[in-house]
């Protein structure tokens, strides 16, 4: 039992690592707002009261949002590998766990693993051969030793021809560090949220109510039988190049579908719950429908998930990714959440990266 206890932690909660590295000095030349859309201040209804909205997106709650810039890509293998080639920056996935860290999050009997098990790696999906358990994520993430941002699915893969891919492999502190040497930031979930609804109100994706369009998918997303075979009707089995799908009304791509996104936020299921207790507390009994509208929100300030007693931190990822499945997760709706371990890099989540600047002269209405 202790020993699927520790496999379970090591693969599902997956390995902490010592995050530490030098502050990053943004590059010369990066404080333009170069491939990125102004998005300008608006309100809209974050969360979802629809059917196949899960717990952790409920209540829908009134935003009010200052106005941002935001990329209108992921960032890709290229990008990273400049700012790697520019900064020497190692990531996590290229680093050793360290144990005296990784035993906070497993149960307190769980006992030290063999070294080999300790060495730089990182969690790369891999289907199953035939159909199960849905609620085993295990049966599809292994642990693989060598798993890194340049060699997504292992040390005998690399990304050569996946220049215009999004980069992958990255834990939450390899894309802050990256967004801070790009003179950035990346995105609160809001704001993120906000972005991908591309003005829409109440659709059930970023482009609107149906998964296809004049029969072309609209995003790239698990097609066939989940997790053990991909038909790729969408073109594409694993990542896909930034931007092969349309653009949301607002000129982003990628906003649903392809690579989860880290946002800034702490992940917390009960957010929207307690923002809205927190409104009504500091209103009172008669507030009125204005009082009750979160301005900016920024997530808690800890996280906490009941469904994950051991693990102590996790930062909120959106958009779903190319794994996404109706019948498994249909993640890549604009309301759909989850928290994962910072330390966290998967072959399914990349980034985009957001800014707090001043509205270009043009942006007089929204885009």
């Amino acid at each position: 039992m202790k020993h699927r206890i520790l496999v379970v932690s090591l693969t599902i909660l997956c390995l902490v690592r010592s995050s530490g590295q030098e502050a990053l000095v943004p590059a010369e030349g990066k404080s333009s707002s170069s491939g990125m859309k102004w998005i300008p201040a608006g309100d809209f209804v974050m969360g979802s009261a629809r059917a196949e909205a899960r717990a952790n997106e409920k209540p829908e709650h009134p935003v009010k949002m200052d106005g941002f810039w935001i990329d209108l890509k992921p960032v890709t293998n290229a990008d990273f590998a400049k700012f790697v080639s520019d900064t020497g920056y190692i990531t996590t996935a290229e680093k050793p766990v360290d144990w005296e860290e990784l035993k906070k999050s497993l149960p307190p009997d769980a006992t030290k693993p063999d070294p080999e098990m300790l060495k730089p790696g990182s969690m790369v999906f891999t289907p199953t051969e035939g159909p199960v358990d849905l609620r085993e994520m295990s049966a599809w993430w292994r642990w693989v030793q060598g798993a890194d941002w340049k060699h997504p699915e292992g040390p005998d893969s690399d990304i050569k021809g996946r220049e215009n891919h999004p980069v992958v492999q990255v834990s939450w502190y390899d894309a802050a560090a990256y967004a801070k040497w790009a003179g950035k930031r990346l995105p609160t979930e809001a704001e993120w949220e906000y972005a991908a609804r591309g003005g829409l109100k109440g659709k059930r994706y970023a482009w609107g109510d149906e998964p296809m369009r004049d029969g072309k998918a609209l995003a790239n997303t698990w097609t066939g039988e989940f997790p053990y075979k991909n038909t790729a009707e969408d073109g594409f089995k694993g990542t896909a190049p930034v931007g092969s799908f349309p653009a949301n009304a607002w000129g982003l791509y990628d906003m649903g579908g392809n690579v989860w996104n880290w946002c800034s936020d702490w992940y917390r299921p009960d957010t929207y719950s307690r923002d809205l207790l927190a409104l009504k507390v500091k209103a009172g009994n008669d507030a009125s429908p204005a009082e009750l509208v979160c301005h900016n929100p920024s997530g808690p300030l800890k996280s906490y998930s009941p469904g994950h007693p051991h693990q102590t931190e996790e930062r909120v990822t959106k958009g779903g990714s190319f794994l996404c499945h109706p019948a498994y997760c249909e993640s890549y709706r604009p309301s759909a959440r989850r928290g994962t371990p910072p330390d966290t890099g998967m072959s399914h989540i990349g980034f985009r990266c957001a800014k707090s600047a001043p509205a270009p002269a043009t942006a007089l209405t929204k885009p």
